[in-house]
């Protein structure tokens, strides 16, 4: 049974925080049918990294609720990269944006985290008690890191102030708005423009990393953001919630059914010289299931709705695109 709204949006001013991200344009759209004023900034206007800055916006604007999902991101080679940017910019942002939430009485604010908080050798599925239980993935434990401290400031003001802010922690996300930048997306996106432009030049073959055989997880945008807003109503406790689909496929499935959805006919081939990494990438999403939440976009049916977006816009946004 689904479970009964405890905050309800309906008249509330919300601000969805990195609005111009995948998942934050995906909550806007979302919240268009939950009868609130929906806040939104871009970062030519405030830089979130900057206190007096954040602090000055949400003072004059007054959100009743937060779906904090601003934040700098990317895949692997990002990560890696640029693990200032992600350890700073991460930290700036969550700790301006809680800090002032509280001190304004902000209603309630969700913190959106990453699979990627999650010991490189978590069991599986994950669940959320894994956190903290292990060395993290060298690559991004950066960002990871931010992440973990979003999840513990957020349970630090619960604790110390009574403030409802709660964390949720998404599994792959793929869809429209998603980055398909080759230097900087994740998996289904590099695919997916790996696969078009194989198409467009005539090549018989299309070679992906490893052997093919590591499971993931995937989730549409849109049901993360109809996930996120249903805890935003319903959910109100200490402990993150894990967002994710509740089946996982393997790299190479997960490229047979892109060419599929993109049309490339030739020959995909295993580069085991390349390496795999994580074998196994699953959420352990009962927590979120017992509230009464399931998915409801279909893997091929969303990767063709991604596909069409990509053709329509080009794809492609940068590291920072979710700030």
């Amino acid at each position: 049974m689904p479970s009964e709204a405890l905050f309800p949006l309906k008249g509330k001013r919300v601000w969805v925080a990195g609005h111009r991200g995948m998942v934050g344009s995906a909550l806007v759209r979302r919240l268009e049918a939950e009868d609130c004023t929906v806040l939104t900034v871009g970062r030519e206007t405030v830089d979130l990294r900057r206190q007096v800055e954040t602090e000055s916006w949400m003072a004059d604007n007054k959100p009743e609720a937060i779906f904090l999902a601003a934040g700098t991101v990317g895949g692997i080679l990002a990560n890696d990269s640029y693990p200032a940017d992600f350890l700073y910019d991460n930290l700036m942002i969550e700790g301006n944006i809680v800090s002032q939430a509280h001190r304004l009485g902000v209603e309630k604010m969700l913190f959106l985290g990453s699979s990627c908080i999650y010991p490189k050798h978590a069991p599986q599925p994950i669940p959320e008690d894994a956190l903290l239980t292990g060395p993290l993935e060298p690559t991004n434990e950066w960002y990871a890191i931010a992440k973990i401290a979003g999840i513990k400031l957020g349970q630090a003001y619960r604790r110390q102030h009574g403030c409802d802010f709660i964390s949720a922690m998404p599994t792959n996300l793929y869809g429209p708005g998603d980055n398909f930048d080759l230097n900087s997306s994740h998996v289904a996106p590099a695919l997916m423009r790996k696969a078009h432009e194989a198409k467009l030049a005539g090549q018989e073959r299309l070679t992906i990393w490893g052997t093919g055989s590591p499971r993931r997880e995937f989730l549409h945008v849109d049901d993360c953001a109809d996930a996120l807003v249903h805890l935003m109503k319903t959910y109100s406790g200490h402990d993150h919630v894990n967002v994710g689909a509740g089946d996982d496929l393997t790299i190479l499935e997960l490229a047979q059914l892109i060419c599929e959805v993109v049309g490339f006919k030739g020959e995909i081939v295993c580069d085991t010289t390349k390496p795999d990494g994580t074998p196994r990438k699953l959420m352990d999403s009962g927590r979120l299931r017992a509230t009464g939440w399931a998915p409801r976009i279909g893997f091929r049916e969303g990767l063709s709705v991604t596909y069409r977006w990509f053709l329509e816009t080009g794809g492609g946004q940068g590291r920072t695109g979710a700030r």
